[in-house]
């Protein structure tokens, strides 16, 4: 069976069109919030949602995603909570692509073969754990096929060939590399470096690669666009969640106005080509 990641990459690649991939939260600033928002930034261009599991402890995560994980806890948000909320998602939208991205601890607390279960069943596409490396990932991986659920990896700038062709053996739907050494929300993006480094992966791998940290606006988006098969943005998001406390439906415009603002960025830029 065609996963529903792959069947989005090769209708965005037959259409000419490269993948948008908001990442949010789920849960911040309250588990109302995500639902309604995920069908929203769909009907303005998102392809793909990743969807953060909250988690207390994110070290991978800058302050702006540490502190929506924080807003998120304050309501006990739960991966079984997330789950939910894919399934609530799904009751409309059988369509988009959902990952669940995030850390291993909440999902070793509720079990492997639980969690790929639920997570199938609700409707998960893919799943990225910031903190598993492929080389502890061999007990899992085949629990989440069978579950019809990608095991998606990172790369990242000062990953070797061997390290990508490991990562990508075992990788399904696509991959994500991370443009910038540090983490989420960081600095300012080398953009011959990031082409460097695709060029580098595309050789040892056919999966679709996804390029996120850095990415903050439409003109960022249309030159990763330019480079990859899909465009990550998340801080740029959840820092509209951030700005506007206690004004969700302010929030929820502003991270909609973003995302539409990049669509047409990436579209016009894939039109003039």
């Amino acid at each position: 069976m065609v996963s529903r990641l792959s069947e989005k990459f090769d209708l965005l690649k037959a259409s000419g069109k490269k993948a948008l991939i908001p990442f949010i939260t789920a849960g911040d600033p309250e588990p109302g919030f995500t639902v309604p928002l995920m069908h929203a930034m769909v009907e303005v261009g998102a392809d793909i949602i990743e969807l953060g599991v909250p988690f207390s402890d994110p070290m991978a995560d800058g302050p702006v995603i540490q502190k929506a994980s924080e807003r998120s806890l304050l309501h006990n948000t739960t991966v079984r909570d997330v789950i939910s909320m894919v399934a609530e998602f799904r009751k409309t939208d059988q369509v988009t692509p959902v990952v669940l991205m995030g850390y291993l601890n909440p999902v070793e607390c509720m079990g492997y073969q639980i969690f790929a279960e639920q997570a199938g069943k609700a409707g998960v596409d893919g799943l990225l754990t910031v903190d598993m490396p492929p080389e502890e990932a061999a007990d899992f991986i085949p629990l989440l096929r069978q579950n019809g659920v990608d095991p998606i990896f990172l790369l990242a700038p000062n990953s070797t060939e061997a390290r990508i062709k490991k990562v990508s053996a075992m990788a399904s739907g696509y991959l994500y590399y991370v443009s910038l050494k540090g983490i989420t929300g960081a600095g300012h993006l080398d953009l011959q470096s990031v082409a460097a480094k695709l060029e580098q992966i595309k050789k040892v791998t056919d999966l679709p690669v996804g390029v996120g940290f850095g990415v903050k606006n439409g003109e960022i988006a249309a030159a990763i666009g330019q480079l990859a098969d899909g465009v990550v943005v998340g801080s740029a998001l959840v820092s509209k969640i951030a700005d506007n406390l206690g004004k969700p439906q302010i929030a929820h415009q502003e991270i909609i106005n973003l995302l539409s603002t990049m669509r047409k960025a990436m579209d016009e830029n894939e039109e003039a080509q």
